[in-house]
């Protein structure tokens, strides 16, 4: 029985919480200046971002999670001429403003084109956004991974085994920010369970450019906000999918807007028998189950104070899939991660001009490993589990053409591992190997804090952000930086064209899962020899340049060039092919690369994009940290200087999908994404290869040149909106993917990284209906 802890939450937070993003308030009348009721369309093409509202009796709306950019804001109401304009939402305070109605008769209409948005002129780094059609009408992903599929769909990311993000050649350095509560650990299938895409309304990725706010886990920052209703009444939204590999899954929403309240909750629950990539063809032991129960309420205490309460449960169990040797043994492994999250959150506006806020978030999170008699070459079991206490306060103040925010957070993890192994293989060994060492268990404490302060300034065409950090870090080091960041852009008119570049200091905490064994004194019972020195926090130098540019009133161009330069770069190696992995780090790393990304937005009936990325990564010895067994301990030990390419070095990547709408009812879809293949060191023989993975796998491997060989699966999507009034809708989408059937090997077994196979052909269907 997995103990589930109530938790007490004493803090509060921002509501919208996010870098990026401003609120509005409406307040609409008539001639007379009598308040009315209208409807209200705000819409950005540039962010993806189209919304209608509706505001109340007294003429009010409040539109809140706006990401920064420019927009097109219409009010309608019969018998009253449209109200259109253009305006850009650049900061993080309340826009307050007054809309006043003519009658028809009296005005002479004005159009306002939506192509005005775009691009975003005070943009000074480059950021993605995906916006609500994108997530509505994304390919449908296997269970415990609908957003890592959304954001490895963008330039620059890349997913190796089991849904692993890695941005620009990081490893576990993604930071999933939801809600404006920042999460350090890794968020994969295997290792935490996900927020299903369904549930957002939109999300955030910033690869550069951070804000001096975001640190820790600075490879790649992805902002998540969650669905919130503002218009008064019963919301809902029903999702059903099933398909391929016996997967099917259900989630459901309802949300109740009534004066300054709101109150959601909502239910997933999935299964599947692909959870995690297999590492044979034949998807043995595959299975996974996963569970998500939300509720969240909301109110407004005056004009100048919001709270808001939050609380999750998750939950995912799977197996761990089986090689060759695994399954003629009758290996199972069983792998499981149960979280319970609890937030409050507050605002106070003190002036027009200034806000300070907080938030405040506990957690309880624990996972598994059990391995029966018969698992070859180790029995292995594992519990570890964290208790986690962040809080974070800020004040933003907005003065001309700048806006200040500064802020301190500080994050409490308690610790606790345990593990233990006991040999069924010796000969896999060297002599000597103790064949059931006594069980490891150690608990620490990981104090993390940190202040900052952010000024973004706009003069003119010219637009700079400019931001410090200070960190401090304890747990099995004591470590202190301070990191300077800084993003100018240059907007062209005639070329309606931003052109960027930035720099950012980076100070990276290391990956806290199974890192107490990684340096701990029992290792020596394995092997004496092995090096077990603390796992250091990465520092490093990042750089970016690159353009926007926006052409044909429809098509954008995004082109971005960057360098990553890092000392004690975190890396990680997988406890042979247990699903385990620990943290480690190399000498030093040198990363560069290209992007490019063709976007088309609303050309008639068609949408779309087209990316390209390119990348060379390289990592130096020696390495600290990691628990390397067997041959593994002997090749890591061997390795004191040299290097080797970045196990996410996937020279060439091409993605694409676009969609048509042959009516306003009926779209199809189709896209493609193809990869150079990775980098891969084999420790054994061709034939212990043969043996252990098949022939169909050893195919796909380039051993020469020491890469996997190249990837790629073509998809489509059929979607037909079966119903669909101003309230209520119901569509249903049927998508395949790798339609051409190809036997994609991700990631094949090495020193640093375990075996990975992506999914055959695959056909799921996905119902929605929302009211």
């Amino acid at each position: 029985m997995k103990r589930l802890f109530v938790l007490v939450l004493l803090g509060v937070g921002f509501l919208s919480g996010q870098a990026d993003t401003g609120e509005i308030h409406l307040r609409i009348t008539d001639p007379s200046g009598a308040a009315m009721s209208a409807a209200v369309e705000l819409s950005s093409v540039g962010n993806g971002y189209d919304k209608f509202f509706v505001s109340d009796g007294d003429g009010r709306a409040l539109i809140q999670q706006i990401p920064f950019g420019v927009y097109r804001l219409q009010v309608r109401r019969a018998g009253f001429a449209v109200f259109s304009t253009t305006f850009p939402v650049s900061s993080s305070l309340l826009l307050d403003e007054a809309i006043q109605l003519r009658v028809a008769a009296q005005v002479t209409q004005i159009h306002v084109s939506a192509t005005d948005t775009l691009i975003n002129p005070d943009r000074p780094s480059a950021v993605i956004e995906i916006g609500e059609n994108e997530i509505r009408q994304r390919l449908s992903s296997l269970p415990g991974r609908s957003v890592q599929d959304l954001v490895n769909s963008q330039p620059g990311w890349l997913c190796e085994g089991n849904a692993v993000l890695h941005p620009r050649g990081s490893e576990y350095q993604t930071q999933f920010v939801i809600d404006g509560i920042p999460l350090i650990d890794n968020r994969s299938p295997g290792f935490g369970p996900e927020i299903e895409a369904d549930n957002l309304d939109s999300v955030r990725i910033y690869t550069a450019g951070f804000p001096a706010e975001f640190g820790r886990k600075l490879g790649g920052v992805v902002e998540l906000n969650t669905n919130r209703q503002t218009v008064p009444g019963l919301h809902g939204q029903l999702v059903l999918s099933g398909g391929s590999f016996d997967t099917a899954s259900s989630y459901g929403q309802l949300q109740n807007a009534w004066g300054t309240n709101n109150i959601g909750v909502s239910a997933l629950g999935s299964m599947t028998s692909h959870y995690l990539n297999p590492v044979v063809p034949e998807n043995f032991t595959n299975k996974g189950t996963t569970g998500d129960f939300s509720a969240r309420f909301e109110r407004g205490l005056s004009v100048d104070d919001d709270i808001s309460f939050s609380a999750r449960h998750e939950f995912s169990r799977f197996l761990i899939p089986n090689e060759l040797v695994q399954e003629q043994s009758g290996q199972i492994q069983n792998g499981d991660n149960f979280e319970t999250i609890g937030a409050v959150n507050f605002q106070h506006i003190l002036s027009p001009n200034s806000l300070v806020a907080f938030a405040s978030m506990a957690r309880d999170n624990a996972n598994d490993l059990f391995s029966n008699q018969k698992s070859t070459p180790i029995i292995a079991v594992q519990h570890n589990d964290f208790r986690e206490f962040y809080f974070k306060g800020t004040f933003t103040h907005h003065q001309g053409r700048q806006e200040l925010k500064a802020g301190a957070e500080s994050d409490a993890i308690f610790l606790h591992e345990n593990f233990s192994f006991t040999i069924t293989d010796p000969a896999q060994f060297d002599p000597g190997t103790p064949a059931s060492p006594d069980p490891f268990f150690e608990s620490a404490l990981d104090l993390e804090q940190s202040a900052f302060a952010q000024d973004s300034i706009r003069l003119g065409k010219w637009t700079a952000s400019a931001g410090l950090r200070w960190d401090h870090y304890q747990l099995l080091l004591n470590k202190n930086a301070l990191s300077p960041r800084i993003s100018v852009g240059r907007f062209l008119p005639l070329l309606n064209m931003v052109v960027h570049g930035s720099f950012d200091r980076i100070f990276q905490t290391p990956s806290f899962e199974n890192i107490l064994i990684t340096s701990s004194e029992w290792i020596k019972q394995v092997d004496p020899l092995i090096l077990h020195l603390p796992v250091r926090p990465s520092i490093g130098s990042d750089y970016e340049a690159g353009f926007t540019e926006g052409f044909s009133d429809h098509l954008r161009l995004d082109v971005n060039s960057y360098r990553r330069d890092a000392r004690n770069y975190a890396d990680d190696d997988q406890l042979l092919d247990t699903g385990v992995t620990y943290p480690i780090a190399f000498n030093k790393s040198v990363i560069y690369g290209a992007e490019a990304k063709l976007d088309v937005l609303q050309l008639k009936q068609l949408s779309g994009y087209l990316s390209y990325s390119y990348m060379v990564g390289n990592a130096w010895f020696p390495v600290t940290g990691g628990l390397f067994l067997g041959q593994d301990a002997n090749a890591a030990l061997s390795r004191i200087s040299g290097h080797l390419p970045d196990s996410q070095d996937q020279r060439n990547t091409l993605r694409t999908r676009f969609v048509y709408a042959f009516s306003p009812r009926i779209r199809l879809a189709a896209g493609a994404a193809y990869g150079s293949g990775l980098p891969f060191e084999y420790e054994g023989t061709p034939g212990e290869a043969l043996t252990n993975y098949g022939p169909q796998m050893i195919a796909r491997l380039n051993f020469s040149r020491g890469r996997v060989r190249p990837l790629l699966a073509v998809n489509s999507t059929v979607g037909l909106d079966i119903f669909k009034h101003e309230k209520r809708s119901l569509r249903f989408q049927i998508d395949g993917d790798n339609l051409n059937n190809r036997l994609n090997v991700i990631d094949f077994g090495g020193l640093f990284s375990g075996n990975a196979i992506g999914p055959a052909r695959s056909v799921i269907g996905r119902l929605v209906t929302t009211f």
